[in-house]
């Protein structure tokens, strides 16, 4: 329960209340989950937990630092400055559909929205067919999705840590924090 005394946002007070920051982290790591068991990258067959805490055993996790004090006045100028141009690649990416049914239509937004549905699906239809996940596009979709979720933990002011404007291809993540107190 919240201190009737104290502002409930992070934007206001500086400080993101621990119970509010455990549960944004939560929905966001159950989030990366799901995306990694279906179509956002297919890759795996284990169903994802339903769980908001952090699972050792699946192989999707995703770890965020509490991050303690905000910066007075830098928590806004962060959240959309700094931010802009995440914001507006997000925009773009989702705005082609849009863009392309004002100037041809509803043929041009199929096409796109078939070559979406293939990109994505058609990881799967190779490992069906042959029992094997191309790389390359394993990288890049994972990659998508990392960069997509540094950018709504920044964000949500989760971390204050910039997301990179760059899509990380693969690889492995740093290790996860230290727990607090440890």
């Amino acid at each position: 329960m919240a201190d009737p005394g104290q502002p409930p946002t992070p934007l206001i007070q500086f400080q993101y209340p621990r119970r509010l920051f455990h549960f944004a982290t939560g929905v966001l790591r159950w989030t990366w989950r799901v995306a990694y068991y279906s179509y956002g990258a297919l890759a795996t067959d284990r169903y994802p937990p339903f769980s908001l805490g952090a699972e050792s055993g699946y192989p999707a996790r995703l770890y965020i630092r509490y991050p303690g004090r905000l910066p007075r006045g830098a928590a806004l100028l962060k959240w959309w400055l700094r931010a802009t141009p995440q914001y507006l690649l997000i925009v773009l990416s989702l705005g082609s559909f849009q863009v392309l049914w004002w100037i041809g239509g509803f043929l041009p937004v199929l096409a796109l929205a078939a070559l979406v549905a293939m990109v994505f699906t058609s990881p799967g239809v190779v490992l069906l067919c042959t029992g094997r996940y191309p790389k390359r596009q394993f990288d890049t979709l994972v990659g998508f999705d990392r960069w997509l979720i540094r950018v709504l933990a920044y964000a949500f002011l989760l971390t204050d840590e910039y997301p990179p404007l760059r899509m990380d291809r693969g690889g492995t993540e740093p290790d996860p924090p230290a727990p607090a107190g440890a």
